[in-house]
């Protein structure tokens, strides 16, 4: 699925980045252009990237953190 149409950016092309090491919308932005045209697609972006961190933690095993918005950045729920 294309995420950024003006650059012809694709959700398969992000997972590639994050698998590599990126870790921002700016790094993606860096290489591939995405959100630079319009930036109609940076909230769509963003999610990408951060369900391709997700996938990436899990198929590690690392643990997957989630922070519920009453939480400091110290306290994590580790349930999911």
């Amino acid at each position: 699925m294309y995420v950024c149409i003006c650059n012809a950016v694709t959700e398969s092309q992000i997972h590639a980045l994050v698998e590599g090491g990126v870790r921002t919308l700016e790094g993606v932005q860096q290489i591939t252009g995405c959100a630079g045209t319009c930036g109609n697609c940076s909230e769509l972006a963003e999610q990408v990237i951060a369900n391709a961190q997700r996938r990436k933690e899990l198929q590690f095993g690392l643990p997957v953190l989630h922070r519920r918005a009453d939480q400091t950045a110290t306290s994590f729920d580790f349930s999911a």
